[in-house]
Order: C-alpha cells, then sequence, then structure tokens
C-alpha cells in the first residue's frame, strides 16, 4: 500500500514529496486545485531553505532561476533620493556556503520541486481535493474522489485552511489583523530600472510607501502596497491609481498576472499531530510576509519530517511535534515583530538580521539532543568545511552529508564505526575513505580532538558528540 499520502502540493508538500521518495517511500501527493498556482507570493529563499535544496538536488536549478537580493532605490515625491538595502550582503565562509537570502517566485520554485519529484517517478495530482479520513492503530483511511486509500501515515501541507487541521479539530490559535491589509500583485512596469527594486514614498511619510520589486525570470515586478479600511478590487487600475498617488506618474503598469489583497494571519496549531496524522507549513503556522520566514519554515518542517517517518519508529516521531512547533513559534515571534516596526513607522523596519536567515535555528534540548557542553552541542545545525579527498579533489563536507542517510565523522585516527567518514589534520596520509581538513577547518566547527565522533542525523543536525 502506499505509505504517506500529502495533502497540499505547495512547497511543503513538494519537499516532503521528493525527502520520502528519495528514500524509497511510497507516497502520493494530492492538491484540490485544479491548476498549479502562478504567482511570486512567497519569493524569498532563507539560506537555510538553500542549504536544503542542495541536499535535495535542487539548488543549482533555484539559484539559477533566480536572483541575489537587490538594492532598492528610494522615490520621494517623484525624486530618487537614495538606495538601501534590506540586509547588508554577507560573503561565504567555511561553515556557511549560502550566507545570503535568494529571490524567486514561488510559482517556479514549486516548478523546479515538481520536476525533481517527477525523477522520483511521483506527480502531484491536481483536482483531488480530500474528502475525509479515519484513522486506527495501524494506519489511516483516506477518502479521495472515487475511491479510498490506505496508507500509514497522512500529512496536512494544505495551507492556513487546512482541512486536515479542522478535520483534526486542532486549534489554530492566533489573530488576524484586520487594521493591516496589503495590496499585492506581480505586474509588468514600464519605465523602471530592473536591476533593482523601488520604493516610493511622499517625502513626508517616508516610510509608508510602496514597493515593486524585480522577479526573476519574467518580465514582472512584485507589487505591494499598503491599504486603508476601504474595499478596494485588486485589479490593475486599483494598482496603477495607487502607484501615481506616490510616484507622480510616469511608471505605467500593465500585463497584471495575479493580485490579492491580503491580511496578516498570526496563527500556531495547537498540535502538530494527531496520531497517524501530520501538520506541516501553513496548515501547522501561517506568518505574515515581514521577514520572509513562512515558505521557508515549511520547507524545514517537511525535512524535518520526511526521515522520521521514512524510520517511523515512536522515538522519532514523536521528536517531530517538540522540535518544529517551537521554531515556528519563535520564527512567528520575529515576523511579528518585523510587522509592528512597519506599523509604527519605524526607520529599521526594512532592516533584516542574522536571525531571518534561519541558521541559528536548531533543536538543543529536544527530545534528540542530550544535554551537552561546549560551543556545538546536540540539536545543533552541522557546518560546512572545505576538505580534500585521496586523490586532491576539493570536496565539502556538505557533500559527505547529502543524501537520505545519517552520518557519522570521525576526527583524527581513533576508532570508527563502519561507513563512518574519517577527517584528518592537513598533511596526513589518506586511504580512500579518508578526508584532509583544508586549513583546519573541520576540526574547528566541531570543537574536535582527536578521536572526536559526530552523528549527523540525516535533515543536518547534530544528534550526537563524543569526546
Amino acid at each position: 500500500m502506499t505509505e504517506v499520502l500529502i495533502a497540499g502540493a505547495g512547497p511543503t508538500g513538494l519537499t516532503l514529496a521528493i525527502d520520502l521518495a528519495r528514500r524509497g517511500v511510497g507516497v502520493r501527493i494530492v492538491e484540490k486545485a485544479e491548476t498549479f498556482f502562478e504567482g511570486s507570493r512567497g519569493d524569498g529563499l532563507q539560506p537555510r531553505t538553500l542549504e536544503v535544496f542542495e541536499d535535495l538536488g535542487v539548488l543549482d536549478a533555484v539559484l539559477a532561476a533566480g536572483q541575489p537580493p537587490v538594492a532598492v532605490k528610494i522615490h520621494l515625491g517623484g525624486e530618487v533620493v537614495g538606495e538601501r538595502w534590506m540586509a547588508e550582503l554577507a560573503e561565504p565562509t567555511p561553515d556557511v556556503p549560502y550566507p545570503n537570502g535568494h529571490f524567486l517566485g514561488q510559482s517556479r520554485t514549486e516548478g523546479i520541486l515538481r520536476e525533481r519529484l517527477a525523477e522520483f517517478g511521483v506527480q502531484v495530482e491536481l483536482g483531488t481535493p480530500l474528502l475525509g479520513f479515519e484513522q486506527d492503530a495501524d494506519g489511516v483511511t483516506a477518502e479521495l474522489p472515487g475511491e479510498r486509500v490506505r496508507v500509514d501515515y497522512l500529512v496536512g501541507a494544505d495551507g492556513g485552511k487546512s482541512f486536515v487541521r479542522k478535520a483534526l479539530g486542532i486549534a489554530f490559535e492566533g489573530t488576524t489583523d484586520e487594521s493591516v491589509r496589503m495590496l499585492l500583485g506581480d505586474v509588468q512596469a514600464e519605465g523602471l530600472d530592473r536591476a533593482y527594486g523601488h520604493w516610493f514614498a511622499k517625502p513626508e511619510d517616508p516610510m509608508s510607501g510602496i514597493v515593486l520589486t524585480p522577479l526573476p525570470g519574467v518580465p514582472h515586478f512584485q507589487f505591494g502596497a499598503p491599504l486603508g479600511e476601504e474595499e478596494v478590487e485588486a485589479s490593475l487600475g486599483t494598482l496603477q491609481s495607487r502607484l501615481d498617488e506616490l510616484s507622480g506618474g510616469g511608471v505605467r503598469l500593465h500585463d497584471l498576472a495575479w493580485s490579492t489583497v491580503w491580511r496578516p494571519n498570526i496563527r500556531l496549531a495547537e498540535r502538530f499531530r494527531d496520531g497517524r496524522v501530520f501538520l506541516a507549513g501553513d496548515a501547522a503556522h501561517v506568518h505574515p510576509p515581514t521577514g520572509g520566514q513562512g515558505l521557508n519554515t515549511g520547507v524545514q518542517d517537511a525535512y524535518n519530517l520526511g526521515w522520521k517517518l521514512a524510520e517511523g519508529s515512536p522515538e522519532l516521531l514523536d521528536s517531530y511535534e517538540p522540535e518544529r512547533r517551537g521554531v515556528a513559534a519563535r520564527v512567528l515571534k520575529i515576523s511579528t515583530e518585523i510587522l509592528e516596526k512597519y506599523k509604527e513607522g519605524a526607520e529599521d523596519a526594512h532592516e533584516r538580521g542574522e536571525n531571518t536567515r534561519q541558521l541559528d535555528i536548531g533543536y538543543r534540548g529536544g527530545p534528540l539532543a542530550p544535554a551537552a557542553t561546549g560551543r556545538i552541542r546536540p540539536g545543533d545545525r552541522a557546518p560546512d568545511a572545505p576538505l580534500k579527498d585521496a586523490n586532491g579533489k576539493s570536496v565539502r563536507l556538505f557533500e559527505l552529508l547529502r543524501g537520505p542517510q545519517a552520518t557519522v565523522l570521525v576526527f583524527g585516527d581513533g576508532p570508527a564505526p563502519e561507513g563512518a567518514r574519517r577527517i584528518l589534520p592537513a598533511g596526513s596520509a589518506l586511504s580512500d575513505v579518508d578526508f584532509e581538513d583544508v586549513g583546519g577547518h573541520a576540526f574547528a566547527a566541531y570543537e574536535a580532538e582527536n578521536g572526536r565522533q559526530v552523528e549527523i542525523r540525516p535533515d543536518g543536525y547534530i544528534r550526537g558528540l563524543t569526546a
């Protein structure tokens, strides 16, 4: 029988399906919509998500299709008065290969994930809503149009209005902020330099304005404008009139591809699991777009859950909710704090710090992370480092971790379990299964003395350390 049924084919569901399929787990992914979403929506990919995408085999395609962050030109009263960056660009380091975010419209990210999933022989089943389900001690019986399916597990990745969550009666705690509404859309803009984003505002109120951000691979900009309490139609004419108010004219919008009026929902599911049914992504937590956290958090829910479903042990399945719900609560707090800055007109509302890049997310103190001391501990993200193999070929430590398996690293010449990867100091004699620590970065990152062993989970977090 199919082992896992995923309801919802957004970035979360697709990530989970890929991770399961590459492990040889039988998976179906169903989507109630008749057509695939077309629009930018969640277009900011954070550094940790880029690391996940590298492991899943889609990073090169994502980087090629997208673009790095761009500076934003400031237009006040129709005049360009300067430019700003949302975050200072950082250089890669030995332990962080992708320190900056990357921009790609959500629909294009989903397309790349679908192509990767198809390589494992799995297709998204459009126009296939989940109509109902029942579970018992041995599995889940799901009702789809014209069929009943028996599976081991069901995962609701079906968005903020999740049918799965509602059917389970799980509370979705939080608020919908009716005081804030945004007019969003993907539109072409004649007369704007696509090498920049553009911020239009009045000189007397420079922090309240309209932003247009170029979307890679298509001729459109993502348009975002605050709305008052009045009801408006999310039409090309409305976008144009809002822009004209602040720009003084001169920029013609055309070919509106997608638009909506958005209200910030800030909600967290009371539980992420009920027996053999799990929630992930927006079904478990919805975020304001401030900080670019929602899509990224959902992708990492899936990355956390995939190997646990594949192995199926009670200990691992029990760890999903405490690990990911704590992360979601933290990320919601960050997004909400940034939203409040926008509402207050704070000068630093557009700035983004390290806490939005999701590289500092970890599971210290969680059920799979025994207590320890030291700078690096169980539950921490496993750092990258440059290595060389016995033939002198450059290899990144992340390449040793790539794939669905857990990895054991042994530093130095101590005893090693079968299948472990041994890392030796520079200048050591290497066998075919050894790697040289170029520049000492691996030993430093893992606080390693001779004989230290490090067990790294399939999702790239440290599970165990020996002295």
